[in-house]
């Protein structure tokens, strides 16, 4: 892990690095063009990145309830009820995996929500195919799940999940 670690908002110009992260975690989350970025960075409440010596090595994209995002998981959540921050995306640089910039993302979620009096995180897990990394990584950060269903034309099986945080 490089120096100079930052937590910052995501812009405009981090679009062709948040593009090649997704496109490295692409078999556990959906394909991601330009347009379909630029849509989501919209619409999200949270967009930030991690910066390691001036370059992007994480994202977080989460978005609040009522927005108008047709994700079936999100749409779930959104028939579910409540206040709730949806993270949609969070990637991390394989280069860069184990190094707790996850960590660094989900701290600073968790924070933004209780400033913003949101008591819910969720987010959504594939159980088929599996990713048993992700869960392990959830679970430590007190997801639990409650509910799932079958996305994808019934390709994947998703956990669909939640944690407190702590208002």
């Amino acid at each position: 892990m490089g120096e100079g670690l930052a937590v910052r908002r995501a812009t405009t110009a981090d679009f062709d690095d948040i593009l090649r992260l997704n496109s490295e975690w692409v078999h556990f989350t959906c394909a991601l063009d330009r347009d379909a970025l630029a849509r989501l960075h919209e619409l999200a409440a949270y967009r930030k990145v991690v910066e390691s010596d001036e370059r992007v090595v994480a994202c977080l994209l989460a978005l609040r309830e009522g927005t108008d995002y047709e994700s079936p998981n999100y749409v779930w959540f959104e028939r579910r009820g409540g206040t709730f921050l949806y993270i949609d995306r969070v990637n991390v640089d394989r280069a860069e995996q184990g190094d707790g910039l996850a960590t660094m993302l989900y701290d600073d979620l968790f924070s933004f929500a209780r400033s913003h009096s949101i008591p819910t995180v969720v987010y959504e897990l594939n159980v088929e195919p599996p990713n048993e990394a992700s869960r392990r990584f959830h679970d430590s950060h007190g997801f639990r799940e409650v509910g799932t269903q079958w996305v994808a034309n019934g390709t994947k099986r998703v956990s669909l999940r939640e944690a407190d945080v702590g208002l």
